[in-house]
């Protein structure tokens, strides 16, 4: 049912955009941003679908995804009862975090028509890939950055493999 929302939204709003001449809304997002977009987006509607999961209160809070009643206000800078949502275009789930933590992580991979000319003809912006996994901090690999760099890390090649176990969507 999420994955609908974000659809109808796409559907809706590029509908819009191109009937007035405009590009798409997939077009006109740097690709870090889309994905933001999208994880919200998801979060969002999971919340609204789900019995016992909220959306976070707390700004930037980890995980997006928290269990209702567990945290008062339903809002934790950094908690264990939840759901972190990430999406990415790298199939196979592999995804950036802002750091190693033991956690429930659900993972949206997605496609975006970039290449299709003339971009009007574009196919629609698809889930290919949804992961749900449970991962540990040893589950993670640090990524070096340099000075100006953030720090992340992503799911080492056994971690990833853990997560891919756990699939609950393909397409394709």
């Amino acid at each position: 049912m999420a994955m609908q929302d974000v659809y109808d939204f796409f559907y809706d709003v590029n509908s819009h955009l191109t009937a007035r001449g405009l590009q798409r809304l997939d077009d006109m997002l740097r690709p870090a941003i889309f994905s933001g977009v999208l994880s919200d987006m998801l979060t969002a509607s999971l919340a609204k679908h789900a019995r016992v999961l909220r959306e976070n209160q707390y700004f930037n809070g980890h995980p997006d995804l928290i269990v209702q009643g567990r945290y008062p206000g339903n809002a934790v800078k950094s908690g264990t009862e939840g759901v972190e949502i990430k999406t990415t275009r790298k199939v196979g789930g592999a995804v950036d975090t802002h750091g190693a933590r033991e956690q429930w992580m659900c993972v949206f991979v997605y496609d975006v028509d970039t290449e299709t000319e003339p971009a009007i003809d574009r196919r629609a912006m698809t889930f290919t890939e949804v992961y749900l996994g449970h991962v540990v901090i040893d589950d993670f690999r640090r990524n070096p950055r340099g000075e100006l760099g953030t720090r992340t890390a992503t799911l080492h090649k056994d971690g990833i493999r853990k997560l891919r176990q756990s699939w609950i969507y393909r397409f394709g």
